[in-house]
């Protein structure tokens, strides 16, 4: 066996037969750990490093667990079928994939060296140099930008976007990925026409952007904040309305100039 696939990692589940996160049917791996604390994650499982216990329907259940690339693939590979008709594959979310290079990049890698596409879903919060060097064995990067005003995406996340940004313009600028814009919709965040419309005009001036994904907020990930025993900041928060969507669309199309669509 080669070494690579001995490689060490955490995650907190894996998603079969899904068709957001890339082309075609894919497979996500969550992994475990993220830099960021944005207030609408519905994913709160996934922003600690450490295994924890989330109560789900009145029963504990462990979330987290250690595994290597071979045993991940060894899952991965059970669908091949399906990402061959469908130009599918693997899809890398979290959490924030970056905060476990060596693992995200050997399972990036175990994926392409068997012909299998390979996604991730990212903030881009890294170093340049893990990112450059997971790279080659990345065929598309799904990059959420989330605001354009450094303060206010630190007043909600927990960061500022100075890193993110940069690293957008980077990989951007290396050609070696396909690249997708991601911005979550989050209502008093960013969801006015102002705010989407500088993201969009940022957008623009990335090159090889191949579109831009409105993710329109959602509650599906309350009850795993009470399960984990945390407050959920975002309960008074609704969801956005369809034709406020689609008008923020209208926006992003007209100001980015590339395809753009709701969810995905």
């Amino acid at each position: 066996m080669q070494d690579y696939l001995k490689t060490k990692g955490r995650i907190f589940d894996i998603q079969r037969y899904s068709i957001h996160d890339g082309n075609g049917i894919r497979t996500i791996v969550f992994l475990k750990g993220c830099a960021l604390r944005c207030r609408w994650c519905c994913n709160p499982e996934s922003q600690s490093y450490e295994i924890q216990t989330m109560m789900v329907q009145g029963k504990p259940k462990i979330m987290g667990r250690d595994v290597t690339v071979d045993e991940v693939m060894a899952i991965v590979e059970k669908d091949r079928a399906y990402y061959r008709r469908t130009g599918g594959g693997l899809t890398l979310s979290g959490g924030e994939s970056l905060c476990q290079p060596e693992f995200a990049t050997a399972l990036l890698q175990a994926a392409q060296e068997r012909g299998i596409n390979t996604a991730m879903e990212s903030m881009g919060y890294a170093e340049w140099e893990v990112i450059d060097g997971l790279l080659p064995y990345l065929d598309q990067y799904l990059l959420d930008i989330k605001h354009m005003n450094p303060q206010k995406h630190k007043e909600y996340t927990g960061k500022s976007n100075e890193r993110m940004l940069e690293n957008a313009m980077k990989i951007a600028r290396s050609g070696k990925t396909e690249l997708s814009i991601r911005v979550p919709v989050i209502p008093g965040f960013n969801d006015t026409p102002e705010e989407i419309r500088n993201i969009a005009a940022y957008t623009k001036k990335l090159s090889n952007v191949k579109r831009m994904h409105l993710l329109p907020y959602h509650h599906l990930g309350q009850d795993k904040y009470e399960g984990l025993g945390r407050p959920y900041l975002m309960g008074d928060v609704m969801p956005p309305e369809n034709e406020k969507m689609d008008a923020l669309l209208k926006i992003a199309e007209q100001t980015s100039g590339i395809e753009c669509q709701i969810g995905g």
